[in-house]
């Protein structure tokens, strides 16, 4: 009778070698980290559904600016078709302060400038979509412009309204009536699992995985909590006076 290896006497057989083993181990441990961002993203979608409920005594936080209509363009024959136009362009701004204004330095100087706030502008992409919503009585009152854009290094093109004087802003308080309710059996559950993905490092592995790439950018915190550094960025004399406090707990125990 021939010798035969384990790996092939595993080939003939119905046993698994090891480096099946090893492959389904991987596979069950993808699967797992694919159910704990579903039950993440399940957990997410809970939390954003949870209704709002009126406060009994609304308060102010800052002001608002929209654009609203003309007086003279409100009273005028075509005031519903501006006026419905708006409702497609119109834009917010928020401040803490009801003169809208910006610190800019100039000169080494700090001086406040007004804020600038136009009514939506519509990108290339965004014109030739098949979700805009404007009519073609609508677009015929845009312009094409092409434009210097410093992000992307190049020339883009934007559809501009051409008759924004139609329009004036109003400033008017900003108004909370209402707040989100709060789940605490949700909240308490969303972190649990935050923190059992952050304390095994797993949040790399998970977004490698589902989304093809390792992290987000600026969103999580990636410091793996096991290769933390105590002592970074304190000085000798605080770790001292540390190392005295902690030997006169121990020698009062």
């Amino acid at each position: 009778m021939e010798n035969y290896t384990v790996d092939e006497y595993a080939l003939c057989t119905r046993f698994k070698s090891k480096r099946r083993k090893k492959r389904l181990v991987k596979k069950d441990f993808e699967k797992h980290l694919i159910q704990l961002r579903k039950q993440e993203k399940e957990l997410w979608q809970k939390q954003n559904n949870l209704p709002l409920i009126p406060l009994e005594s609304p308060y102010q936080k800052g002001w608002q600016r929209s654009f609203v209509l003309r007086e003279d363009i409100a009273r005028s024959n075509e005031s519903s078709f501006y006026r419905g136009l708006l409702e497609k362009i119109n834009t917010w701004q928020f401040s803490s302060e009801k003169s809208f204004k910006r610190k800019k330095k100039r000169k080494r100087r700090n001086v406040y400038v007004e804020k600038i706030q136009t009514v939506k502008e519509f990108s290339e992409w965004e014109w030739r979509s098949s979700k805009l919503e404007l009519t073609e009585k609508e677009k015929a009152h845009f312009y094409k412009r092409e434009r210097w854009c410093s992000n992307f290094k190049r020339h883009r093109i934007h559809y501009m309204f051409n008759e924004s004087w139609r329009y004036v802003l109003r400033i008017s308080p900003y108004m909370i009536t209402h707040t989100k309710m709060v789940d605490s059996d949700l909240e308490s559950e969303i972190q649990l699992l935050d923190n059992y993905i952050t304390n095994l490092n797993l949040r790399n592995k998970i977004n490698k995985l589902v989304d093809g790439y390792s992290r987000y950018s600026g969103y999580y915190d990636y410091k793996d909590p096991r290769e933390e550094n105590r002592i970074k960025n304190k000085s000798l004399n605080v770790l001292y006076q540390q190392y005295l406090d902690e030997n006169d707990i121990n020698h009062g125990k």
